[in-house]
């Protein structure tokens, strides 16, 4: 491993406030980088958890820590109108003195449409909603007066004051595992998240995301982009990922070695259950600089 990884975590809400908080700080206090929230509006694994909102959470991360990058994995496109996010996020880079990472994906969740309210969109329009969001997005927060006039969100001379601290804007993070979705990713991502799977074997996982990276390059560059300019930023959920990496430090590393080795430059772990903090805290103490400095473990 030559290459220095970003490691973070995604904290669900699907605990009590002060839990969060706890979280929070140990992940910031053991030196990880980032710490992430969802956005949807109840869990989409167990709806009936009790479960808190996501970017107003998001605005007291920024408050309850100093040091971690905070964001959203992912911000719904079903229940964020573009202009108003916009102003949400400069807000919270604000909150934060600029440690905002604005993650955006394309929805899709169906009890976040049926509970409220929001008709279903078909695949393509769901796509050609998520191309114009993101396009609106990235207007927005570069500018201080802006208009957008799309098929499905307009904006007109949208007033941007103040701008966010991060500039031109924070860093954006599109999650996209499809090839339309990439496609976007591509154009506009600053760091593109995506994951192993949906119900496939750990081999399988490693091996489409292995195929994954190889398409997502041909992307970047049928819009001119150097694909190196573009962090490979990897969700590590059990759902997803058919691994537990928390099994013993040899797992770990072996783990982040091997995605490490495809080009996956950041890794946002799902919190892991209590009783394997203490090897966390072992980990963060020894393997985790050595992989945040680019040496090999």
């Amino acid at each position: 491993m030559t290459q220095p990884v970003r490691l973070g975590f995604l904290t669900l809400q699907n605990v009590p406030w002060a839990s969060l908080v706890r979280r929070w700080r140990l992940a910031e206090d053991l030196g990880f980088d980032s710490v992430w929230v969802a956005d949807h509006f109840v869990s989409p694994f167990r709806p009936a958890d009790d479960w808190l909102e996501g970017w107003t959470l998001l605005a007291g991360l920024a408050r309850e820590t100093e040091r971690i990058r905070i964001g959203t994995l992912v911000s719904s496109l079903t229940l964020r109108q573009p202009a108003l996010l916009a102003r949400q996020a400069i807000t919270v880079d604000h909150l934060s003195g600029g440690r905002l990472e604005l993650g955006i994906g394309a929805g899709g969740v169906p009890l976040d449409h049926s509970m409220t309210g929001v008709t279903m969109w078909s695949r393509a329009e769901r796509t050609a909603r998520f191309r114009e969001a993101v396009a609106a997005l990235d207007l927005l927060l570069r500018s201080r007066t802006a208009s957008f006039d799309g098929r499905y969100y307009r904006v007109h001379e949208a007033l941007m004051q103040p701008g966010p601290l991060q500039q031109p804007r924070p860093p954006l993070i599109v999650g996209a595992l499809g090839p339309a979705m990439m496609r976007i990713a591509a154009r506009y991502a600053d760091r593109w998240n995506t994951f192993g799977g949906r119900h496939v074997s750990a081999t399988a996982a490693f091996e489409d995301t292995r195929e994954r990276i190889a398409r997502f390059d041909g992307y970047c560059r049928e819009v001119g982009r150097d694909p190196g300019t573009v962090i490979r930023s990897f969700l590590v959920f059990p759902e997803y990922v058919p691994e537990d990496c928390w099994a013993s430090a040899d797992a770990f590393v072996d783990f982040v070695g091997r995605y490490a080795g495809l080009g996956i430059g950041e890794f946002i772990f799902d919190w892991p259950p209590d009783d394997r903090l203490p090897l966390v805290e072992r980990l963060a103490a020894t393997v985790v600089p050595a992989l945040r400095n680019g040496r090999t473990v």
